[in-house]
């Protein structure tokens, strides 16, 4: 009987532990998820401030979509929109300290993406482990 227990305990250890994780990925990819908000993190990252200059290195991605995006990423604390009041008005996007914490996570996508890229390339990719093929 309290081997029935401990492993039921076992179990909802498990579960708990699987529910934490599966909560702290959904924030995470509800702060950075998508198709575009990292790019346009690493493009301002390289220096790309202004609004075109974002949409040129970020490619397909539509105006309206860029500044949906800029407007959700700011009030999420990664960046903030700096305007030069002047003629004509200069409106840059400038990376707040927050944005750092992303770097290991960009850094582990790169080299993933990179890894993935070649073995696609290769015509590896037959969706079964490589050990299994050994």
């Amino acid at each position: 009987m309290k081997e029935v227990s401990k492993k039921a305990e076992t179990n909802k250890e498990f579960t708990d532990e699987c529910t934490k994780i599966l909560s702290a990925v959904s924030d995470a990819l509800y702060a950075i998820g998508g198709k575009w908000k990292l790019m346009i993190i690493i493009a301002i990252a390289r220096g790309n401030n202004r609004f075109t200059d974002i949409q040129k290195k970020v490619k397909g991605i539509s105006a309206r979509v860029l500044s949906s995006e800029l407007k959700e990423l700011e009030l999420l604390g990664f960046l903030e929109k700096k305007v030069s009041i002047g003629y004509p008005v200069l409106i840059e996007y400038q990376l707040l300290p927050y944005s750092q914490t992303l770097e290991e996570v960009v850094g582990a996508m790169t080299k993933w993406g990179i890894q993935h890229r070649q073995k696609i390339r290769s015509g590896a990719f037959s969706g079964r482990s490589s050990q299994s093929e050994s």
